[in-house]
């Protein structure tokens, strides 16, 4: 677990870890919902060829990652997972704050994301970075919170 952290895009070859490392993280949210959260069952085979998904590396170790969708006017945060043996040690607000400059660079100024209304630890982590929330939808058995923050573009898009 030791290392230099950085990012990397995800390829096709990182598929099976992208699966193992979101499993993992979204483990603890099936006895709370009672059904495996959607990110368990995602193809992301699908995912990587289609979405952005910037890998969190801690050495060889892969500590997180961020699944982003750009979209004409924002950037759509479609996962984050952090491994277990990486959490709580600041990498979800890494990860969005890669997201930030991922979006600046795209020329946006508006980040969009959302979560399931029962992840209360997510809405309020959410909350502290200046995300508010713009609707809540029934889905499936759920309710889907929508949420958004504004930053400032970079005017390179």
């Amino acid at each position: 677990m030791n290392g230099t952290t950085f990012f990397r895009t995800a390829v096709t070859a990182d598929i099976d870890r992208i699966r193992t490392l979101v499993r993992a993280s979204y483990a603890k949210w099936v006895p709370l919902i009672g059904r495996e959260p959607w990110p368990m069952t995602a193809d992301y085979a699908r995912a990587v060829r289609e979405h952005r998904i910037d890998l969190l590396l801690r050495g060889e170790d892969l500590a997180a990652l961020i699944e982003m969708i750009p979209r004409d006017d924002h950037l759509l945060i479609e996962n984050v997972a952090v491994s277990p043996a990486f959490q709580r040690q600041g990498l979800g607000r890494t990860l969005m704050a890669h997201a930030e400059h991922v979006a600046s660079t795209l020329g946006h100024n508006v980040i969009r994301l959302y979560t399931n209304q029962l992840f209360a630890e997510n809405i309020a982590f959410y909350h502290r970075l200046g995300y508010t929330i713009d609707a809540e939808e029934q889905w499936h058995s759920g309710v889907i919170v929508h949420m958004h923050k504004s930053i400032a573009p970079s005017g390179l898009a």
